[in-house]
């Protein structure tokens, strides 16, 4: 069985792939037109997630000694370039730099997978590969999303990516559910099974993904990507699959507010 790191780097290359090849069709109106994130426009997407890979590949090559460590201004430097960046560049630019970042995690060896530990600006401590490649993959999977479903309503996750996530998600990423969800949206504590994936969201005093969990209060019935886009805030009426439901002691409306999404 590949490991972890193997799978979640697989899962970054078809990100890029797949998206390269929904962008290369749009027109200069839909680059500048809405996306998936409310805030943004597509290309705005893409500038997020291309200075995003600048400064992951700062951070792996970091880890492997070959750059120093970027100063305290080196982010703020990064997106300030990319903000003022044409659409046309924006996306120029996130081809050329997500390829690079995701042909430097395929460049290293399963020793490499093992050992080397990745910098992270906003961690105390530094992580492991498949966490560092997870990490990026949470941003990826779901804002490529944002941009494919402005072509396409009924757009879902890439299925080796919804593969993926939660087993980092239950794992080194957990912490992220906690910035993610509001607990104290629900009046009482919920575990919502999702589906027959055995993973189970946990709401008490904090927000976990589990794979062992108390019996279930909740049943999300709906494929896992749905699930995901859910605790992302991306499953909103418009964007949810036909037969998605929710039973229990919480609605659906109720993860709404949950997860109000980034």
């Amino acid at each position: 069985m590949t490991t972890l790191a193997v799978r979640t780097i697989d899962a970054l290359r078809h990100e890029h792939d797949d998206v390269a090849s929904v962008v290369s069709t749009f027109t200069p109106e839909q680059l500048s037109g809405p996306s998936g994130a409310s805030e943004w426009s597509v290309a705005q997407v893409l500038s997020h997630l291309g200075s995003g890979s600048e400064i992951s590949l700062a951070s792996l090559q970091t880890a492997l000694g070959e750059r120093e460590a970027p100063g305290d201004d080196f982010n703020r430097s990064v997106w300030d370039r990319w903000d003022a960046m044409t659409p046309a560049d924006q996306l120029a630019g996130f081809l050329e730099h997500d390829r690079a970042l995701v042909e430097a995690f395929e460049a290293l060896s399963p020793e490499q997978h093992a050992s080397l530990e990745v910098p992270i600006g906003f961690l105390p401590a530094p992580i492991s590969i498949a966490t560092a490649a997870g990490l990026r993959l949470g941003e990826v999977a779901h804002h490529t999303w944002d941009v494919r479903v402005a072509v396409d309503p009924a757009a879902g996750l890439l299925d080796l990516s919804a593969e993926v996530q939660p087993q980092h998600l239950s794992g080194d990423l957990g912490f992220l559910l906690g910035f993610l969800g509001k607990a104290d949206k629900v009046e009482a504590p919920v575990v919502l099974a999702l589906a027959d994936s055995g993973y189970s969201i946990v709401i008490a005093d904090n927000v976990s993904l589990a794979t062992e969990a108390d019996e279930p209060t909740a049943t999300f019935s709906g494929p896992l990507e749905a699930a995901l886009r859910l605790v992302t805030g991306r499953l909103a009426p418009a964007y949810t699959p036909a037969g998605v439901s929710v039973t229990g002691n919480v609605t659906l409306d109720e993860l709404r507010q949950v997860f109000p999404g980034f």
